[in-house]
């Protein structure tokens, strides 16, 4: 908690999911937060409900504009900056693919840029994706060191992401940039209200009594509550800032134990063994190709950062529903997520 207190600290996509629960993590810290992003989709999101916009510096911008990523940069003169602003969603980067690309690729090249040009050293977390790797539909886990490949724009450019983040890391570091690539498997937790995210999509179907049509029933994703691979960013960070000889400028995997990825057809059923409701396979051969099978392994962190993930499978979703379930019945959204996060640090 100590090494956080009055830390300067950039948080990109800080109006989206992970984003929201990342700078809630941080302001329990002690830390100075800033934001830079897009305003958020929806009145009732979670950046809303944790009342953020008056707990934190910052506005609303396009990572895209590079002359507004460099003045919010100097204004915030950030110590520390996790990079979460991107384009994440699948089936979104096939309607909009060269705005995906832009997004992601370009947004990191602006941010870069603009912490190149600071005259104080910054530590960045580059967050990206378990889609990054070139996916063979193999049965084993993906290690850090597979090649980089994607088949979607949304994969294809957060595989991009991290050769522009490479680059800028060989050619302007030299201890004044500091940068690691943070790859996470598939989050889910309480406040998430994406399209065409499986999650989402259940809960809005359970709340309007709907039957839920699950697209890739048979796909097989590494599910982790959002709490596990956050703390993973900050561990990272923490290890990274301190530093001297670039040990841990190289990426990182985030993930849940290999016995605890499953298939999405699970993740529905034990959803409805809590919250009841019905389900269909909706599969259409025709749909726009998604990965079938994908794994993480996470030995690297754990013996080079000692991270591990502390709630299993089934706490996570437990977890998830509640969150939700909770609100639903009125209860104050920043109260549960700050009672989850008491939970999960003290392992319960």
């Amino acid at each position: 908690m100590s090494f956080w207190r009055n830390k300067r600290v950039l948080v990109t996509g800080h109006t989206g999911f992970k984003g929201a629960w990342l700078c809630e993590l941080l302001l329990r810290r002690g830390a100075i937060v800033s934001g830079l992003a897009l305003p958020p989709e929806d009145d009732d999101s979670l950046f809303s409900r944790l009342q953020l916009t008056a707990r934190m510096q910052g506005g609303f911008l396009d990572v895209r504009d590079a002359a507004a990523v460099a003045a919010a940069v100097d204004t915030a003169r950030p110590e520390i900056v996790l990079h979460l602003a991107a384009q994440s969603l699948v089936r979104r980067s096939y309607r909009d693919p060269v705005g995906t690309w832009a997004t992601n690729v370009m947004g990191t090249a602006h941010l870069l840029e603009a912490l190149r040009n600071l005259s104080t050293p910054v530590t960045a977390i580059i967050v990206t994706t378990d889609k990054v790797y070139e996916n063979h539909e193999w049965p084993h886990a993906y290690r850090e060191n597979d090649a980089l490949g994607g088949h979607d724009p949304s994969s294809a450019s957060k595989a991009a992401t991290e050769l522009v983040s490479a680059s800028w890391r060989r050619s302007f570091g030299e201890n004044h940039l500091k940068i690691a690539p943070a790859r996470a498997g598939n989050v889910i937790g309480g406040g998430d209200g994406a399209e065409d995210r499986l999650v989402p999509d259940i809960i809005r179907a359970l709340m309007s009594d709907r039957q839920i049509e699950i697209r890739n029933p048979r796909s097989i994703r590494p599910w982790q509550h959002v709490l596990d691979p956050l703390h993973g960013y900050l561990m990272l960070a923490e290890k990274l800032h301190g530093s001297t000889d670039g040990q841990f400028e190289t990426a990182y995997n985030f993930g849940p134990e290999l016995s605890d990825v499953r298939s999405v057809e699970t993740l529905v059923k034990t959803i409805l063994a809590t919250w009841p409701g019905e389900w269909i396979d909706a599969s259409d051969p025709g749909a726009a190709h998604e990965a079938g099978r994908l794994s993480l392994t996470i030995e690297k962190a754990k013996n080079e950062l000692d991270w591990k993930p502390v709630w299993p499978f089934e706490r996570a979703v437990e977890m998830t529903v509640d969150w939700y379930r909770k609100v639903a019945a009125g209860s104050d959204a920043a109260e549960l997520c700050q009672n989850q996060i008491a939970d999960f640090e003290t392992g319960t």
